[in-house]
């Protein structure tokens, strides 16, 4: 039986695995922000999700020409929630990198030196700051008063709870002191105490309500309550720790920022220490790992950040994290269970994925009776078999993973897992391409499950964002036979009296619901093509369509047209970075099926979708390609590169025609001459810092 191929040290992987699994992680990973951000039901463990990241990160960072549009290198958390406002930030929310092992650390700061150019014996300062377990907060304040709040969301867009955190006594709601910023932006952590936690639950639990699982899960869903009262009267706390939007500097310093905090009357952590070498740091880490079971509050690492805050302009971010910090977590927790049973479930494209169904138990203060197990590969690997006791593994406030049986723990009889060939839900046959883990439903939409959940998608946040029409209604909706394509979801004004004559419904939920779907008629041209499930295209590689083509009618012939493979729409297709041959034919794929035209051509006899238009740009580099080639002297090329795409510009590590600059330095190689080839404008590194205004 072949290894598990997210198993395969990532020094041994070949190109063709490293494009498969980075496939199936930006499809594992999406689903799991899903769960945690926004809907607070995580079913996976920190570590797990975290060595899944990793992994993806280190596989990118081996195959950089294999980076998908849409990595969740590129992402942050998942889309604000249904019931509230959105709001977006004006300053991106950013995750943060993670780091295992002291050895991560010294690579962190190995990669700080590097990147400015810094000398070895240059002394780097370090903020380290108890990373708290809660949910992150941002707080707008204008004139000194508090007006907006809002959640991280996917970090371009959060959730509006100002309403909320009006109830939170940590929450100023008219900064003291002086020299305020006309608009201020400070972002935090808000938690739940564990007295607290204990006292809600005891209550809950009087009442004949579940408990809630965690402290996290209890100060999420305190605060995203759609009524205030019930978040006043759930004891929450906030602790300030980053800025976003302001209009004047805030200090040349981390540690001066949390000095003019507590002036203008936030809590910030009393533990955070300001740390001179990467070794008190980790001196600072053990610490708190020692002191963390006698903390009020729950936490699950430490976070570093460089103290210098020209530093930290200067290395900017990457992807979905600043290169200035990141969170040193404290190792997982484990304990032994058994494997009641094995269930399949059948995803939205018609993935299998089996779920390992355990005896519930207590792994660090949390009840947990499920974890995922990927795929065939990883069942045979660990060798699970029903009935086992396996190890399970906790960090932070999740599900956990199985991290392998106890052998001699097995029942007599205990027999190997055999993955189905079939569809557990349709019946039809499940097969498994060569060179890929998962095995896949070929019912397509003959299968429920699949349809369902394709429809699911469709009406998701992200893509048409129809709200009052969420699973469990689209679920029964179908079922019903009120709608079987997304044609049919426009035209449920046609079936009003069915609908309000349904147990829990009635005229005014009725009304509401088709007010809902008129008001998505029309729609973003990047949305709709998200919207319509093509396999491997999540939003940024829609994106990338859309800017691309600019209206649906120009896609929709090109990939038409690009069914001939020699032809030049297939050409254009595949030469849009970060487009490549695999994602290119799915999407032909999907156009060359007379079924998906036919459903395509129903749902435009009821909606519009609208042209594709850039955002406004903010410099004259926005929208931009640049080409950077030969040495730079002023700047690393990291930073150049960092600096390029701050402004809005897109980096690529070849010239065509579509560049829009090429950046000579030192010694350039054939980058230069293939520009001059081209006519593509080329500019000095002097000019490119006027561009840049750096």
């Amino acid at each position: 039986m072949s290894k598990a191929a997210h198993e395969v040290p990532v020094p041994k992987v070949t190109e063709a695995q490293a494009r498969r699994e980075l496939e199936w992680l930006a499809r594992e990973i999406a689903k799991h922000d899903e769960l945690y951000y926004a809907k607070a039901a995580p079913i996976i463990s920190d570590a797990e999700y975290d060595a899944l990241r990793e992994r993806n990160t280190e596989i990118e960072a081996r195959f950089p020409h294999l980076v998908r549009p849409d990595s969740p290198s590129f992402r942050i958390g998942a889309a604000p929630a249904e019931g509230f406002a959105k709001v977006t930030h004006a300053v991106p929310m950013l995750s943060l990198d993670n780091a295992f092992h002291e050895e991560d650390i010294e690579k962190f700061f190995a990669r700080v030196r590097r990147f400015l150019g810094l000398k070895a014996d240059t002394k780097i300062d370090i903020v380290g700051e108890p990373k708290i377990d809660g949910l992150s907060i941002s707080l707008r304040y204008e004139g000194g008063r508090f007006t907006v709040g809002a959640t991280r969301g996917d970090g371009i867009t959060g959730e509006n709870v100002t309403a909320n955190l009006n109830t939170i006594a940590d929450v100023p709601k008219k900064l003291s002191g002086g020299h305020l910023p006309a608009v201020l932006e400070v972002r935090g952590e808000v938690y739940m105490r564990h007295d607290e936690f204990f006292k809600i639950n005891a209550a809950r639990e009087k009442e004949g309500e579940p408990p809630f699982a965690n402290p996290r899960n209890a100060a999420a869903g305190s605060l995203r309550q759609l009524d205030p009262r019930v978040t006043a009267r759930r004891k929450l706390d906030f602790f300030a720790y980053a800025w976003g939007e302001t209009t004047v500097p805030l200090g040349k310093s981390h540690w001066e920022f949390l000095d003019k905090l507590k002036h203008w009357g936030f809590k910030v952590n009393p533990l955070a220490k300001l740390c001179h070498s990467p070794e008190e740091a980790l001196a600072f880490y053990r610490e708190i790992g020692e002191s963390r079971a006698d903390l009020p509050y729950d936490i699950d690492g430490v976070v570093y950040k460089i103290n210098r805050v020209d530093w930290q302009d200067r290395l900017g971010m990457v992807s979905r994290a600043p290169r200035w910090a990141i969170a040193h977590k404290f190792p997982a927790q484990q304990a032994q269970t058994r494997l009641e049973d094995i269930i399949v479930q059948v995803g939205r494209t018609g993935t299998l994925t089996p779920v390992a169904v355990l005896e519930p138990i207590t792994v660090g203060g949390v009840v947990v009776s499920r974890a995922t197990l990927h795929n065939e590969d990883e069942i045979a690997r660990k060798d699970v078999r029903v009935g086992d006791t396996v190890i399970v593994q906790r960090a932070g406030d999740v599900i956990p993973q199985i991290v392998g049986v106890v052998p001699q723990k097995r029942p007599r009889g205990a027999k190997p897992y055999k993955f189905p060939h079939k569809c557990p839900v349709c019946g039809s046959l499940a097969i498994r391409e060569e060179g890929e883990a998962a095995r896949r439903c070929t019912g397509g939409l003959v299968c429920p499950e699949q349809a369902v959940r394709r429809l699911r998608h469709f009406v998701s946040r992200d893509a048409f964002d129809i709200e009052g029409l969420g699973e469990k209604h689209v679920e029964e909706f179908w079922e019903e036979k009120l709608l079987k394509q997304p044609g049919d979801i426009f035209r449920l004004h046609e079936r009003a009296d069915k609908i309000a004559a349904r147990e829990g419904w009635g005229e005014q939920s009725t009304r509401n619901l088709l007010a809902a779907i008129d008001s998505r008629r029309e729609i973003a041209l990047d949305r709709f093509i998200y919207a319509l499930g093509i396999h491997q295209v999540g939003q940024a590689t829609a994106r990338l369509l859309a800017r691309h083509y600019g209206s649906l009618k120009h896609w929709r012939h090109a990939m038409e047209q690009a069914r001939h493979r020699d032809g030049e729409a297939y050409r254009d297709l595949v030469s849009i970075d970060g487009i490549g041959p695999s994602v290119a034919d799915e999407i032909v794929g999907f156009f060359a099926e007379p079924h998906n035209r036919k459903v395509l051509d129903d749902l435009l006899g009821e909606v519009t979708v609208a042209d594709f238009k850039a955002p406004k740009g903010k410099s004259e580099l926005t929208g931009k390609t640049l080409v950077f080639t030969g040495a730079l002297e002023t700047m690393t090329r990291g930073e150049a590169k960092a600096l390029a795409e701050k402004l809005g510009a897109k980096v690529s590590s070849s010239v065509s025609s579509k560049t829009d600059f090429v950046v000579v330095g030192a010694e350039p190689g054939s980058k230069a001459k293939k520009a001059a080839e081209l006519g593509v404008t080329m500019l000095t590194e002097h000019e490119w810092r006027r561009l840049a205004g750096a």
